[in-house]
């Protein structure tokens, strides 16, 4: 994938990265040492000064992952030229870890990129724990991932889960305030405890059954299995 930008102003070439053209300083440092930053089709280094009218390309490659793909059924919900959303079953890990680098959602994605000739790597913008299903939102470059973080930090990204449970609330929509702490280690779970850290969901009942009920669930705060507590 490549960036590309016409200059209004003059200054030197890493204003305009970090600023018309929103590069993380990471990123930005990554690229000057892979001949990735061009001004007018030539390579450039950061400090390279700029003038109105100067066309500034910024080459995106992606490192290859070291974990292998994995040629199985996946899901595609939408695709653009930078994202992709995918439907994540239950049962799956978003991501390998070190002590397992295979089976997971990653590995089926990078097949995907491989088998339709992108040079994309495996960049989660929301993630599904192992046993919730639903749509993961990935960004396939950095600078997208960056730039989506922003907005998912700045509130802009709106995420709406559905659960099945036991009952039905008395009443049809409102909002849960729990605090939330975790168990004793070695558990990885969390609990209900007036001394944990303070949690909210809004929650709307949309259909109802014999002892159970379906709820649109939005998670005010993101503390982790809030939903599920």
């Amino acid at each position: 994938m490549e960036l590309e930008y016409t200059a209004h102003r003059s200054g030197r070439l890493s204003g305009f990265l970090r600023g018309e053209l929103r590069l993380s300083a990471g990123l930005m440092n990554r690229l000057k040492w892979q001949n990735a930053l061009c001004v007018n089709g030539r390579p450039v280094h950061t400090d390279f000064p700029v003038s109105p009218g100067d066309r500034i390309t910024v080459r995106l490659e992606e490192p290859v992952p070291d974990y292998p793909p994995e040629h199985l059924p996946l899901r595609v919900i939408y695709e653009d030229e930078q994202l992709l959303v995918v439907d994540k079953p239950p049962g799956m890990l978003i991501h390998p870890s070190r002590h397992r680098n295979t089976g997971t959602l990653a590995n089926r994605v990078l097949a995907y990129y491989q088998a339709t000739g992108q040079l994309c790597a495996f960049h989660p913008v929301t993630r599904l724990d192992r046993d919730t299903f639903g749509l993961v939102l990935l960004a396939k470059n950095s600078h997208i991932h960056h730039l989506l973080n922003d907005s998912h930090m700045a509130g802009e990204l709106e995420k709406t889960y559905e659960a099945l449970v036991y009952g039905v609330p008395p009443v049809f929509s409102g909002r849960v305030d729990a605090p939330i702490a975790r168990l004793p280690l070695p558990s990885l779970l969390r609990k209900i405890d007036p001394a944990g850290q303070s949690a909210t969901t809004l929650y709307q009942v949309q259909t109802t059954g014999p002892g159970w009920s379906r709820l649109r669930l939005q998670a005010v705060t993101g503390r982790t299995h809030q939903l599920r507590l």
